[in-house]
């Protein structure tokens, strides 16, 4: 019994280095999806208690999913911006010239 438990802590003590690439937790939410908490600390009002409670329903939903923080944002800035979107902007692109 005493040497598994030795033997665990040695594991555990080798173990640091994967929890590198763990996502941060507040609360038991991603540590991004926390920043209305501070905005809330500014500004202490009713409405920003409700768009606080808001977006944390917002995100617990989302993590319900399967959807993290991060893939959240990328889905929204895909809303916005659509499923086209050039590497050059439309004005900085090459236009075909025919020299006859």
């Amino acid at each position: 019994m005493a040497q598994n438990l030795q033997q665990d802590q040695q594991d555990r003590m080798n173990w640091h280095w994967r929890n590198t690439m763990r996502p941060v937790r507040f609360f038991n939410f991603d540590a991004r999806a926390a920043f209305p908490f501070l905005l809330l600390l500014l500004h202490a009002r009713w409405s920003t208690l409700f768009l606080v409670t808001l977006s944390t329903f917002i995100f617990w939903i989302l993590e319900k999913n399967g959807l993290t923080f991060g893939a959240a944002m990328r889905r929204l800035r895909l809303f916005f911006s659509g499923d086209e979107r050039p590497a050059l902007m439309s004005f900085k692109r090459r236009r075909l010239r025919d020299y006859q």
